[in-house]
């Protein structure tokens, strides 16, 4: 070894963090169609731990615009560096992949294109399309970039009508020049506030990473800002350093912790809440978009119940007899 050179140690997961290696049928299978139509999946280039269980569900994050992105968050594993040209037949692949694998549930996710005059907006637009045009029962979840810099970006994909809009927070205020340097963090909160400002039929979804150094309280502070904000889907998950290049685990948040974390945002009022260890923004994403729908239908007939009294409403239905 070098003189000077130092080796970075991981720390050891705990016993609550180990997954099963993916080998199964259901695995394979998704893994041929993926490579068949040359389809990116987040799930691999980010290395989620929660692989061999969503695949062999066929449940799958489909990545568009390529598999390089031109930011360099300090927590991602996806490789950096100038974006690959725009596939036109990957609209048309991302339909022909849900259609065959019969998906009821689809998440499209993308790298950062800076490079792009639109963000890649355009391409995103593209693919719900198709698959509104060629998979009409296939509901659509997307998880954006942050689109920053790039006017009109957000409201053309927010006119698409995707079921769910996602864009992640990642972590608190006080960490964004640490972990996610070419983001902002009032900005990120702002693309949400603005779908539910167009289209408030949207359900809207954002997560953060875990185990960064936060406090309890500043992640408090991170629901309620998203609770401004109206949006109804939090998730919670432990942070897992990809390489030694990443930035390093400062804790392993408890399942207690996160339990905790998922008793207090519900109590402040999100829809739904998923708060784990192993807990990814499209980590069944299908389940809990069901689950959106009945929490927000639920909360809609509350709302009717509980009603002001139109006075004239009921003095015109109910007259008085004056005789």
């Amino acid at each position: 070894m070098a003189e000077g050179q130092k080796i970075r140690k991981f720390k050891r997961k705990p016993d609550w963090i180990r997954v099963k290696a993916p080998v199964s049928k259901g695995y394979q299978d998704s893994y041929r169609m993926m490579r068949e139509l040359n389809l990116n999946t987040v799930c691999e280039e980010a290395a989620c731990p929660n692989i061999g269980e969503c695949w062999a569900k066929k449940h799958i994050t489909v990545m568009i615009l390529g598999d390089t992105c031109t930011r360099a968050c300090r927590f991602c594993n996806i490789k950096t560096g100038r974006g690959n040209p725009v596939d036109p037949m990957e609209p048309d692949n991302v339909a022909i992949a849900a259609g065959k694998m019969a998906l009821n549930h689809i998440v499209i996710t993308s790298v950062d294109r800076d490079d792009l005059e639109d963000g890649g907006a355009d391409q995103f637009v593209r693919v719900i399309e198709k698959l509104h045009e060629h998979a009409p029962n296939t509901t659509i979840e997307i998880l954006t970039p942050d689109f920053r810099n790039k006017p009109g970006a957000l409201e053309k994909v927010v006119a698409a009508k995707p079921d769910v809009f996602n864009h992640n927070l990642e972590t608190v205020p006080r960490l964004y020049n640490h972990i996610r340097p070419g983001a902002r963090y009032f900005h990120s909160l702002r693309i949400l506030d603005r779908v539910k400002e167009i289209d408030p039929t949207i359900f809207t979804k954002s997560g953060i990473m875990v185990g960064l150094g936060e406090s309890e309280a500043e992640v408090m502070q991170v629901m309620n800002d998203m609770r401004s904000a109206d949006i109804d889907f939090i998730t919670i998950g432990q942070y897992l350093q990809p390489t030694a290049k990443h930035v390093a685990v400062e804790d392993f948040i408890t399942p207690d912790q996160f339990d905790k974390y998922a008793a207090r945002a519900k109590s402040k009022g999100f829809l739904h809440v998923a708060s784990s260890p192993l807990t990814r923004s499209s980590h069944h994403a299908g389940e809990d978009f069901e689950q959106l729908k009945a929490a927000r239908a639920k909360k809609s007939a509350r709302l009717k119940v509980d009603a002001p009294i139109d006075i004239a409403e009921m003095a015109k239905l109910n007259p008085l007899n004056e005789d």
